[in-house]
């Protein structure tokens, strides 16, 4: 029986995303622990040094790719992340715990590589449902990685660790005996191969990329910003502890992964990717304006689930029409390097939109704690951003719909 190539890629990212989230809820309780003894300031430097290290090396893992094939980077690089895991496990000291995470950012910029993959095995018509179904992928294994990573530290807060290694391992295997190369002799990539970071480099400056390399960037810093500052929103306004978060997280997930594994496909095929994101950027920042308005004394949990539900419906169907529409906009030949530099935008994101939300808070907040002026200073700032993105993604398409009627449904398929 064949094996479709799309199902192992969505099953590797799967089991990539679980291992990820393990460690979420426990490396900060192990790097604090007397046998590390780390200050407040290494533990955000310590998570800080991943995220830079994807930031610096998904693009060059996804130029990798086109040139010696998506199976052999995605190999080494989970190979890589298992490393870094094994290192987090058995460190002895707090460089140690450094080493690991900077190994695992450097090779946990996978992403780039496994979209390119999907972009190899899905045509124009069906690239948005098959970035939608890697999305799902996304969701699900993130929403069960920080659940395993908790339930695993009642052994130990090295267990964890170990665990995530051997599945690092596992996929590994799974990927050797399962997955099928898709840069064969005759691909675009090949031809591209000797292309230099130069001909990327303009590739990305080409106005409809950037363009929707800025619409993304927006929509991360602002996706960003709510989830920085919701923990502490829920805490004043419900007075919800992390457990209370976890479930409206897991709320979020579920509504995320029906979306983007069910709904973006068709509605990409029919409407177009851009329709969708100008869709999506609205609602999603509905959403955010609405945020705060709510509590107990108006709507209560019901209110706050269905603005919830709005936002995470616009930024479900928005965010895998962009990372679509940038799959297309760069050509066959530079997938990987062109969705790695779309993955480092969203890292750079996801500095941007915690910094901001942490200036905004820290100058807004009263001198007893979270107050409603800084709740509405900070979703509705996040809201003005994707109000930007909104009338951005207006002016795209009105520009291509001028330079030609059909232009708009081209690029949407």
């Amino acid at each position: 029986m064949r094996r479709s190539p799309l199902l192992v890629i969505l099953i590797t990212v799967f089991i990539d995303l679980v291992g990820f989230g393990i460690v979420i809820p426990v490396l900060p309780f192990y790097a604090e622990s007397p046998e590390f003894n780390a200050s407040p300031r290494a533990v955000g430097l310590l998570f800080a040094s991943y995220s830079v290290m994807q930031l610096i090396f998904t693009p060059v893992l996804g130029r990798l790719s086109d040139r010696y094939g998506r199976r052999p980077v995605l190999l080494a690089s989970i190979i890589g992340t298992g490393v870094g895991f094994l290192i987090l496990g058995f460190a002895t000291s707090l460089w140690m715990l450094f080493a690991g995470r900077i190994l695992d950012g450097m090779t946990g910029g996978n992403i780039s590589t496994a979209q390119a993959y999907i972009a190899d095995v899905t045509s124009p018509q069906e690239r948005a449902r098959g970035m939608g179904l890697f999305g799902a992928a996304f969701g699900v294994g993130f929403i069960f990685g920080p659940a395993v990573g908790g339930i695993l530290s009642r052994w130990g807060t090295h267990a964890p660790f170990f665990f995530a290694a051997t599945l690092a391992f596992i996929n590994a295997l799974l990927l050797y005996f399962w997955l099928p190369e898709t840069i064969t002799p005759d691909h675009p990539a090949r031809a591209a191969a000797g292309g230099s970071w130069a001909q990327l480099a303009r590739l990305v400056a080409r106005a409809q990329l950037a363009f929707v390399l800025a619409i993304y960037l927006l929509f991360v810093i602002a996706f960003s910003m709510m989830t920085t500052t919701f923990a502490l929103y829920t805490m004043y306004r419900f007075g919800y502890d992390a457990q209370h978060n976890g479930y409206l997280f897991a709320f979020i997930g579920i509504i995320a992964v029906l979306v983007q594994g069910g709904l973006v496909g068709h509605l990409a095929k029919r409407y177009g990717e851009l329709s969708l994101v100008i869709i999506g950027a609205p609602l999603f920042a509905l959403g955010l304006f609405l945020i705060p308005l709510v509590g107990p004394l108006s709507g209560g949990l019901g209110a706050l689930l269905a603005v919830i539900a709005v936002l995470t419906l616009g930024n479900s169907l928005a965010t895998p029409s962009l990372t679509s529409l940038a799959s297309k906009s760069a050509g066959a030949g530079f997938q990987g390097g062109a969705l790695g530099v779309t993955q480092s935008v969203a890292s750079l994101a996801r500095v941007i939109g915690p910094l901001i939300a942490a200036f905004l808070i820290h100058s807004a907040t009263a001198p007893e704690g979270m107050d409603n002026h800084t709740l509405r200073l900070t979703f509705w700032t996040a809201a003005a951003i994707m109000l930007a993105a909104f009338l951005l993604t207006v002016y795209v398409a009105r520009a291509q719909l001028a330079r030609s009627p059909g232009a708009v449904a081209t690029a949407n398929n």
